[in-house]
């Protein structure tokens, strides 16, 4: 992707939340090619983007968003 396209974001992020980023990141990786986790963050991106389009699974992400913490970006 060209830099010029790229925007940064910048989020808070639980220590647990930092670990399952790491692990998935290490389990999608190979000796070929590792993957970081900025990259496990844009593919859960365009796969959550991607289910809502076709209706899939809202409830559940719904469900898990009302398990978490409040957002302080109100």
């Amino acid at each position: 992707m060209p830099k010029k396209d790229r925007k940064r974001l910048q989020v808070v992020i639980s220590d647990e939340q930092d670990a399952l980023l790491t692990r998935t990141a290490y389990e999608l990786s190979s000796p070929e090619r590792l993957i970081s986790k900025s990259e496990v963050v844009r593919l859960a991106i365009e796969k959550i983007a991607k289910e809502l389009g076709e209706g899939e699974n809202i409830d559940e992400y719904r469900a898990i968003l009302d398990q978490t913490e409040p957002s302080d970006d109100s």
